[in-house]
């Protein structure tokens, strides 16, 4: 993505979340949504300080590419993503012997389905990546 599609982006979540956050205040949406707002505003706020900093100061800038670019740094982060997703599969799967022996249907169902749709998702993922590579 561009340097400037980055930074519109960025714009419109600032907008939205001052939005929200403006709709709180004058009670028109409810304390969720302005707490959404209040996220919004303040992540947006933060990557806006990331930009110009990165602009601004030379030394951040090649510090910066460095880590993005770096292979060990990609290699690391996909193994990352490789335990969180599995991670998650298995706790997901705890979770719902644990909340079926516990009574709470509803919930053993959706994490139930939960760890479905991560499989899927996998399932996909791991046919795209396969024709690509």
């Amino acid at each position: 993505m561009k340097k400037n599609a980055k930074m519109i982006f960025t714009a419109i979540w600032l907008i939205l979340g001052v939005t929200l956050v403006g709709c709180g205040a004058l009670e028109i949406v409810d304390a969720y949504w302005s707490g959404m707002g209040g996220g919004l505003l303040a992540v947006s706020v933060l990557q806006m300080v990331r930009y110009i900093r990165y602009h601004k100061d030379p030394e951040y800038r090649e510090n910066v590419d460095t880590q993005t670019k770096d292979e060990r740094n990609k290699f690391l982060s996909g193994r990352a993503w490789a335990w969180a997703g599995y991670l998650y599969v298995m706790l997901n799967g705890i979770a719902v012997i644990v909340l079926k022996l516990a009574g709470y249907e509803e919930l053993s169902v959706w994490a139930a389905y939960s760890v479905c749709m991560i499989l899927i998702l996998y399932w996909i993922c791991y046919l795209v990546l396969r024709k690509k590579y």
